[in-house]
């Protein structure tokens, strides 16, 4: 298990200079071992630094040798990357191409302490001391172990960035007392917590149409080349958002399963999950707001961080999981509501009423394994409480707690 914190430093100088010089030769060996993998059609790193060591510390006298090994590391990554692209058919140039350069560090290399960390260069060693944020301590005292590899790359301004990689072995997984199965949508996240059903708002597609917005009238008339346009295009945050929203949900639904001693179940989704979705779909902006959902992103979310905390991940078939009833087994049947996406059906053979994402609960629990009766109305509808004001919260007790006392005032 590892986990990867950014240190963005300023440097004096002569320091950004000696970086500057091992970046440059850096990419100069690193475009010579992904020459040499193309043309003897080989991944491997063993091979490649064999091709090329030789002739590269002779043009690299002065350049520690270990950046040559580290280059074909990263040579090596780049090309087995490209061929997995090619393979699914999603590679757009005939070699992979050399844009941008983080030079990968070994442990002979750079050293870390707290005081400073040395890296070398051709001009020896230089030292940075950089302020740790918030997130390096959590990692650095909590059991988590410094790896010897790293990687540092330059900015504008005599600023690097360093990422710094730290290592812990998986915990052992529980056996589980219950599950939790969590359903994703594209605007929420439902689940069921000690049997009654949940939905957290996300907001994600207020964020896509509102950015969206943005980007159409910075670009109308305009080639999005242009430099002014570009930088306004870089300032736009809307990954930053979605992935802290992500983050925060992660961590609640992950910590009330540990705490509970739960198991998450979750839909197996294939691969490319937009793609599936949206075959056939006409409506442009749906299709928009589907590929930047990120359902795909929320599920490995969800699994990494279980897998952090030793919580039991369960995977169950997708199908159908919102369109059956979980106590007949037969088809709930959504009548047009006004809107292009009904959130209310009845089954076809009790009549009862279901609401989209709680049936999904209901099935998700089935199939995990879980025998114990579904609960249920005369004919209302299973109506999920709603939460929108989440972000802030420790637990997502508090946050039920926190709604049911407001209702009560209310």
């Amino acid at each position: 298990m590892e986990k990867t914190v950014k240190l963005r430093v300023k440097v004096n100088y002569s320091t950004y200079s000696a970086l500057k010089e091992v970046e440059e030769e850096y990419r100069e060996i690193l475009e010579e071992a992904i020459n040499y993998g193309l043309s003897n059609k080989t991944t491997s790193f063993t091979r490649i630094k064999a091709g090329i060591y030789r002739n590269e510390r002779e043009k690299h006298k002065d350049l520690p040798s270990h950046y040559i090994y580290t280059a074909c590391e990263d040579a090596s990554e780049r090309l087995d990357s490209f061929d997995k692209l090619k393979k699914k058919g999603r590679s757009y140039t005939d070699k992979p191409s050399v844009r941008k350069v983080t030079v990968h560090l070994d442990d002979h290399l750079w050293k870390f302490s707290l005081d400073k960390i040395s890296i070398s260069t051709k001009r020896g060693k230089v030292f940075i001391s950089p302020t740790f944020p918030k997130i390096f301590w959590e990692y650095y005292n909590n059991g988590w172990r410094i790896a010897s590899e790293a990687r540092f790359k330059l900015l504008k301004g005599n600023v690097m960035e360093l990422y710094i990689i730290f290592k812990k072995d998986d915990p052992k997984p529980y056996e589980p007392k219950g599950f939790i199965p969590v359903d994703l949508n594209e605007d929420s996240v439902s689940l069921l917590l000690n049997g009654k059903p949940v939905l957290l708002e996300t907001n994600t597609k207020r964020i896509t149409l509102g950015y969206e917005y943005k980007r159409r009238s910075m670009t109308t008339g305009r080639s999005t080349k242009d430099r002014e346009v570009r930088r306004k295009l870089k300032k736009l945050r809307e990954r930053d958002k979605k992935a802290d929203i992500r983050r925060k949900l992660v961590k609640l639904i992950v910590k009330e399963a540990y705490e509970g001693r739960s198991a998450i179940v979750l839909e197996d989704l294939p691969k490319r999950v937009p793609e599936h979705m949206v075959n056939g779909m006409k409506d442009s902006q749906l299709r928009l707001r589907i590929y930047r959902s990120a359902f795909s992103s929320m599920k490995n979310a969800i699994i990494e961080k279980a897998r952090e905390f030793g919580v039991p991940v369960v995977l169950v078939n997708p199908s159908y999981t919102s369109t059956v009833c979980p106590v007949h087994g037969v088809r709930i049947v959504y009548q047009l509501d006004g809107g292009n996406a009904p959130r209310v059906g009845v089954c076809e053979k009790g009549g009862e009423r279901w609401h989209r994402d709680v049936v999904a609960l209901y099935n998700l629990l089935k199939r995990a394994g879980d025998v114990s009766p579904v609960p249920l109305g005369s004919k209302e509808s299973h109506d999920p409480p709603i939460v929108s004001r989440w972000l802030r919260a420790k637990s997502l007790h508090l946050i039920i707690n926190e709604r049911k006392m407001i209702e009560m005032k209310v």
